[in-house]
């Protein structure tokens, strides 16, 4: 029986589908620095104060988060036809680096977030205040 797609044309489908994820997750990071070194300059200039650099890092670092999960879903589709064991070794060490990268980069990005909003007046602390809305004034 012949195959109803050759392996040849599944690595060639693959292969673009990988560039086109990998790249994606290269325009997310690359807008966000850009964006975020608009945000830095602009709060430089105006002077202000070490929670407006916090929130500029907050930005740039949920870009960051996105982009290498872009980056880790390029790999896994990388090795979705036919991996070699070499293959499979190398994937799961980027995982495990990106994971552990994305992982201390989102605990950061919670800790600084938290941070931030208990700093701001017009939000109470505690629980009510890490929910991230604003309460209804009286």
């Amino acid at each position: 029986m012949t195959d109803l797609l050759p392996e040849a044309f599944l690595r060639e489908a693959v292969d673009l589908l990988v560039r086109l994820v990998e790249a994606a997750g290269a325009i997310v990071i690359f807008v966000g620095a850009a964006v975020a070194f608009v945000r830095f300059l602009v709060v430089t200039v105006r002077r202000r104060g070490h929670d407006d650099f916090v929130a500029v890092r907050l930005f740039l670092g949920r870009f960051l988060a996105l982009g290498l999960e872009f980056q880790l879903a390029g790999d896994v589709l990388r090795t979705a036809i036919a991996p070699s064991f070499p293959q499979i070794g190398q994937l799961a060490a980027i995982a495990a680096i990106r994971t552990a990268l994305n992982f201390f980069l989102n605990r950061e990005i919670e800790r600084e977030g938290r941070t931030v909003r208990d700093s701001r007046p017009d939000r109470p602390a505690g629980p009510e205040g890490d929910s991230g809305r604003v309460p209804p004034k009286a």
